[in-house]
């Protein structure tokens, strides 16, 4: 699926939402592993990250050519700063109406719009792909997070008490989080 669109950030630069390409495959994998040192949110730690560059060119390669799936990077004066993806929870019958929605930010760019412009991306990708619903997991305690998905209309359906257990807090409860689109 392919995506583009600028906008313009809180602090007036501008930043690029664009489909991650084969050719971003050492810049993006670069932004995943740096979000997910500097926040305990995220659902890997940066020791438990396997891909390989290679691994990276030919998964975006195939969310580029997919008609369900995206990656879309938020790009900052040409540095990758973030990522969200919409992954299709699965191809049978009965589930293939739902995706699922993942973001990161690199943590010096929190606070500047690239969040929930990239949500409202993820969304218009979701609608243009056919899915009726648009899924995610949040850690309960980032109150940001929670209060951007549901200002862009996504409702909790639900709360995984031991849903996700870090290294240094323990366990922590997930929010489950969907939007009829």
């Amino acid at each position: 699926m392919r995506y583009e669109q600028t906008i313009t950030l809180k602090d007036g630069r501008t930043c690029v939402l664009r489909n991650a390409s084969e050719a971003d495959a050492a810049a993006a994998l670069a932004n995943f592993i740096l979000t997910h040192e500097e926040t305990d949110f995220l659902a890997s730690y940066p020791d438990e990250i396997r891909f390989t560059e290679e691994r990276e060119a030919k998964l975006l390669k195939d969310k580029t050519e997919s008609p369900w799936d995206v990656e879309i990077l938020a790009e900052v004066d040409g540095r990758v700063v973030g990522l969200a993806g919409v992954d299709r929870v699965s191809a049978g019958e009965k589930m293939r109406h739902r995706a699922g929605l993942g973001i990161s930010i690199e943590k010096a760019y929190w606070g500047l719009g690239i969040g929930r412009a990239l949500t409202k991306a993820c969304i218009e990708c979701a609608k243009t792909a056919g899915y009726a619903q648009l899924e995610l997991d949040v850690v309960a305690s980032n109150t940001n997070a929670v209060a951007l998905y549901e200002s862009e209309g996504f409702i909790e359906y639900g709360r995984n008490p031991l849903g996700f257990r870090s290294r240094f807090t323990g366990y922590n409860e997930l929010v489950l989080m969907r939007r009829e689109l």
